[in-house]
């Protein structure tokens, strides 16, 4: 079967075309945004990529065309196929009738960390020999590719509460039968979709309706949103899970203040020690989320733990670069305020005193609706410098808003209008003397700001270098 995808560049429709590439089908593919790292993953797997959405893409016609939720009407891809009458479907209804019907699913969803939460899910039972299945909105560092049909009955799925595709506006997650189901946590996001945090709730409880009662729900038991949402009505076994002192069967005990090493209890009582490359509280959550997931199919917590202690982690959280004389530059997907408070308090406590620098780019839906302006400036207070890039998208202006806020009181902040300036403002921001981490954020490419700033720097050390050996240093 001959499958076109347009939108193949997201990343679950990206991890999709290596499923059904997997499976045996021809895979081609269209979108507007062609860039790393989905890109040069979906190449490595022979398949074509197409560069906007042209009718002739769909030329001559393929079996089936998968749409991406980032289509809608009046698109020319879109209003082809309609008009040829060609055989469509959406990933999420392809994937439940191609690649889930029989399988254990083990879901994790939530706003935030449901990408590395799912990527830990996936390597504990790998790492256990149970060889899963798994689709994942990233590129996990301990596996090649994002997405594999896997050799036994368990298949882990990052499930997004976006909807579906402009034909069908449920949530993708009510698509995935779900026997095991994590909710890491639940704050309003995707406001170009919900009006309010109720809305996606009811999208929450739409997931819970599907979940077996045989089935298991883990959940942040520190987040009354959540409890909201299983008060709606829950038919499965539910497992909690919080910070110390909360009224939660499962908690932890931080051992060091980062994060990097950490004991998960039960009832209070000491379970298992984890200690790992990966730091912030943000984190811990996540994998005792992956833990407890893991456990309901049967993998013990100590050999998780054991599992958790060699993860490499996933691709643009905060997944280190480079490394330029006194200079470390970080890549991280944070696009919401608590994602990038979380990750900036997480490296503040690895780093102490040392420098940070975070270069963000604000240009989710959410952030272009400027749903989360007066959170914008609280969450960056862990950075000695925030650097921040206006989006041609950005329908309202930073600057208007750091100037009126309490918050940027005391911080050192600037907005800057291109790529080359905003890696001006870096350079110039840069400790020369002491340690700098330099945090890039962003749910995009950014311009590809990641590696002209790495080049600005190792220009600068050699220009450096060179002046001394001119001297005769």
């Amino acid at each position: 079967m001959h499958i076109h995808i347009l939108g193949i560049c997201g990343t679950f429709m990206g991890s999709m075309a290596i499923l059904a590439r997997e499976l045996g089908h021809q895979v081609t593919g269209s979108d507007a945004n062609v860039y790393p790292p989905m890109s040069t993953q979906l190449e490595a797997q022979g398949i074509e990529l197409m560069q906007g959405y042209l009718a002739e893409h769909l030329q001559p016609a393929p079996d089936l065309v998968v749409v991406g939720n980032a289509l809608s009407r009046g698109n020319e891809a879109v209003e082809y196929m309609l008009n040829k009458g060609l055989t469509y479907t959406s990933g999420a209804q392809w994937l439940k009738e191609f690649v889930l019907q029989d399988k254990w699913v083990l879901a994790v969803a939530g706003t935030h960390g449901k990408t590395t939460t799912a990527s830990m899910l996936a390597w504990i039972l790998e790492y256990a020999n149970m060889q899963p299945g798994y689709l994942i909105g990233g590129v996990p560092s301990d596996f090649s590719v994002s997405a594999r049909l896997g050799e036994s009955p368990f298949f882990v799925l990052e499930a997004d509460e976006y909807d579906t595709a402009f034909f069908d506006k449920r949530s993708k997650f009510v698509h995935y039968m779900p026997r095991t189901l994590v909710i890491n946590n639940l704050e309003y996001d995707h406001a170009d979709i919900f009006p309010d945090l109720a809305a996606i709730q009811r999208q929450f409880h739409h997931l819970l309706r599907v979940v077996p009662q045989e089935g298991q729900v883990i959940y942040n038991a520190d987040q009354s949103s959540v409890a909201e949402v299983l008060a709606m009505g829950c038919w499965s076994e539910q497992v909690a899970a919080g910070e110390p002192g909360a009224q939660a069967l499962w908690s932890f005990e931080l051992i060091e203040p980062d994060g990097s090493q950490f004991s998960l209890l039960r009832e209070g009582e000491k379970v298992a020690t984890i200690k790992w490359q990966l730091s912030g509280l943000h984190n811990v959550y996540n994998a005792m989320m992956a833990l407890l997931a893991a456990r309901h199919v049967g993998v013990d917590i100590i050999h998780g733990a054991q599992a958790l202690a060699q993860f490499k982690g996933v691709k643009r959280r905060m997944e280190l670069l480079a490394t330029v004389n006194n200079t470390v530059i970080y890549d991280d997907f944070a696009h919401h305020p608590t994602a990038i408070k979380t990750t900036l308090q997480g490296l503040r406590k690895k780093v102490g005193n040392e420098r940070i620098i975070a270069v963000v780019e604000p240009r989710s839906n959410t952030m272009r609706l400027g749903c989360h302006q007066q959170q914008l400036a609280a969450c960056v207070g862990d950075a000695d410098q925030v650097i921040w890039y206006q989006p041609a998208e950005l329908d309202w202006q930073l600057e208007a808003l750091f100037e009126s806020s309490p918050d940027s009181q005391g911080l050192k902040m600037s907005v800057q209008q291109s790529i080359d300036a905003t890696i001006d403002a870096v350079l110039a921001s840069l400790d020369t003397q002491g340690a700098n981490s330099v945090v890039i954020m962003s749910n995009g490419a950014f311009g590809g700001i990641h590696q002209k700033l790495i080049a600005r720097l190792r220009n600068s050390v050699n220009s450096v270098k060179q002046e001394s050996v001119n001297a005769g240093i």
